[in-house]
């Protein structure tokens, strides 16, 4: 794993909070027990101005490799897209040895341990964002938070302190909150939302364009 990531609150490697997904973890161990196979941590500068938090773990992506985002195509354009904008460094492999490192940015989701069909419960959600917002707290010079779906501007805001019906999702919407940080939303890079059209790569650049704008 890449040493490129502050020493956060982080659930513990064998986190017993959810059962549902400590059962998962546990079927997805005894098939691939060389997989990572738990909590997957953030990753990225310490020194970050921007947080991207997705939804959680990819169960052949970062729940495989380790790292966020790593693994499965929703990586592959939000690491190109990071590459774009000058906020990383390194070349992305899809592995978590690739030497990638992050350049003002950090990467964390919402739920760190996989969930089945990808789809997380509220209790579940709700369980993970003290994780969430200790590791939003823990980056010293955090500005912007890019949300990528629903489930993670609610969870981000709620991390933040903001209230939902002040600050609706969508796309590339900017939010600036009454604690300085400003929380931008963006369609979440998956598969399904690039394959059905509901995000393109340019509009994905898009919402970047308005984190940078923010910062």
């Amino acid at each position: 794993m890449s040493t490129n990531s502050p020493a956060t609150p982080e659930p513990p490697h064998d986190c017993l909070i959810c059962p549902r997904l400590v059962a998962y973890r546990a079927e997805n161990r005894a098939t691939h027990p060389d997989w990572w196979n738990a909590p997957v941590p953030g990753f990225g500068d310490p020194a970050a101005w921007l947080c991207i938090v997705g939804l959680a773990p990819g169960v052949t992506g970062a729940n495989r490799t380790g790292r966020p985002f790593t693994g499965d195509f929703a990586g592959t354009l939000l690491y190109a897209t990071l590459d774009k904008f000058g906020l990383s460094e390194g070349q992305f492999d899809a592995r978590a040895d690739d030497g990638l490192r992050l350049k003002g940015s950090f990467i964390s989701n919402s739920v760190r341990c996989v969930p089945p069909q990808n789809k997380p419960e509220v209790a579940e959600i709700h369980a993970c964002r003290p994780f969430l917002a200790g590791q939003l707290a823990a980056l010293p010079n955090l500005k912007v938070v890019l949300a990528l779906g629903a489930i993670a501007h609610q969870s981000a805001l709620k991390a933040l302190g903001g209230k939902l019906p002040k600050h609706r999702f969508a796309h590339a919407a900017v939010h600036r909150l009454h604690t300085g940080i400003t929380l931008v939303d963006s369609y979440h890079c998956s598969r399904y939302n690039t394959n059905t059209g509901r995000l393109t790569a340019a509009m994905f650049e898009d919402a970047f364009a308005a984190t940078i704008a923010a910062r």
